[in-house]
């Protein structure tokens, strides 16, 4: 059984185990036509908490090499245009005429729109294949990991970073404290430390464990990035709450000696995380109930609606909904497939179930009368892309925070889904 010894952020001992769901393949390993006979490597997925500082934990075993070609882009969802429109005003501020550097870059999406502000930026991205589209759309990018070795090296070639910003890629990393040396090696002395990450609150009080997977080793509290940025004397002196990814938040850290003002909002969420018992042996405990739950009612619900006769296919192809689908063991003979708006995608395989992979445009051809949204963090945009879905009567089950059908009355074939299942 795959378990750390200590927090990756606060380095205390022996974080505790509170969610073991099983071997896993890599939640972004997509199975290729040609390989879909084949197994799977799978690795163990065993969610630890750090009682002393609330960092949600898996041991990293992602293999090597894996982020060098890459699936996931924010591009592909329509309000990350806008979320990245917001924060490349808010990096254009912080940097002036400064050098903004984005680790894990990805395709570009937010450095295209900061250029377009008048920035001067580079791209820090392992994935060769994103790093092409990201120069598409006119950003410099630097291919490789980002570490403190290369932190040296991209000071040398750059400069000194005003801004050093990293989205959803924070959390990607297995050696904390040797990534935080290369963002103390290459920040201005004025500079700001921009982390952007899913809310380890929000996950707690919205049932939200598929955001757990290989490749998302940490679920950050606020108090474990005040924790680890203390190691380096960084200070968290702002933090910008957000709805993307289910609830995530924005931290500035700055070094200690230039973080004369700290907001009042670090204390206040702070005092959040204490009072909702983050730092509570209790609070895991009750939290793997609840999904226990949440795994029962959602499988119970999916037979009954399969023994109605009815078709149910899965919106989108997200790295948290192949946690979901391979916890619960949701697999081809439940979804006849998975519509995805991201090409990069489609015609390949789910890992792990190895349901097939669909572009959203089959959905009109094929006419389910049910779509699991496994993409539930972006269900306001997917509910008014289907709104012919919705308008012919299909419905969207949405598993998280708990299982429920929209609308909750809606005939799909000879009676209301919601009559046909008992408890609904």
């Amino acid at each position: 059984m795959a378990l750390l010894t200590c927090c990756r952020a606060c380095l205390a001992r022996d974080p505790y185990l509170f969610l073991p769901m099983g071997d896993h393949p890599p939640a972004n390993g997509f199975v290729r036509p040609q390989e879909i006979e084949g197994d799977q490597p799978a690795y163990p997925l065993n969610s630890q908490i750090c009682l002393e500082c609330g960092l949600i934990q898996v041991a990293d075993q992602v293999p090597e090499g894996f982020f060098e070609h890459y699936l996931y882009v924010p591009s592909s969802a329509t309000r990350m245009h806008s979320h990245f429109a917001d924060l490349a005003e808010v990096l254009k501020q912080e940097a002036g005429s400064g050098l903004i550097v984005d680790i894990g870059c990805n395709d570009g999406l937010l450095l295209s729109t900061c250029n377009g502000l008048g920035c001067t930026t580079v791209g820090v991205d392992p994935a060769a294949n994103l790093a092409e589209i990201a120069r598409s759309r006119g950003v410099d990018v630097e291919v490789g990991y980002f570490s403190e070795a290369a932190a040296h090296r991209l000071a040398d070639t750059h400069g000194p970073a005003k801004v050093i910003v990293t989205t959803n890629t924070f959390n990607h990393i297995g050696d904390l404290h040797d990534f935080m040396n290369g963002i103390a090696c290459w920040l201005a002395t004025d500079g700001v430390f921009v982390i952007e990450v899913p809310w380890a609150k929000d996950l707690l009080e919205k049932n939200e464990f598929d955001t757990i997977y290989h490749e998302h080793v940490s679920e950050f509290s606020l108090l474990s990035l005040v924790k680890l940025g203390a190691f380096f004397d960084l200070t968290v002196v702002d933090v910008h709450r957000l709805g993307v990814h289910g609830g995530s938040m924005r931290v500035f850290l700055k070094r200690s000696a230039a973080a004369t003002a700290i907001k009042r909002i670090v204390k206040e969420m702070l005092t959040e995380e204490r009072d909702a018992g983050v730092l509570s042996m209790q609070t895991y405990r009750a939290f793997s109930s609840r999904i226990e739950e949440i795994q029962d009612d959602l499988t119970t619900r999916l037979a009954e609606m399969k023994d109605q006769g009815l078709r149910i296919a899965g919106y989108g192809a997200p790295a948290k909904g192949n946690t979901l689908l391979n916890f619960f063991k949701i697999g081809p003979e439940t979804l006849d497939y998975l519509v995805d708006r991201n090409p990069l995608k489609q015609g390949l395989y789910s890992p792990g179930m190895k349901i097939p992979i669909r572009p959203p445009e089959t959905l009109e051809e094929d006419r389910p009368d049910i779509l699991l949204v496994l993409a539930w963090n972006f269900f306001d945009e997917i509910q008014q892309q289907q709104s012919a879905f919705l308008a012919r009567g299909g419905q969207f089950l949405v598993p998280l925070p708990t299982p429920v059908l929209i609308p909750e009355k809606v005939s799909t074939r000879s009676k209301p889904v919601a009559q046909a299942i008992s408890g609904m």
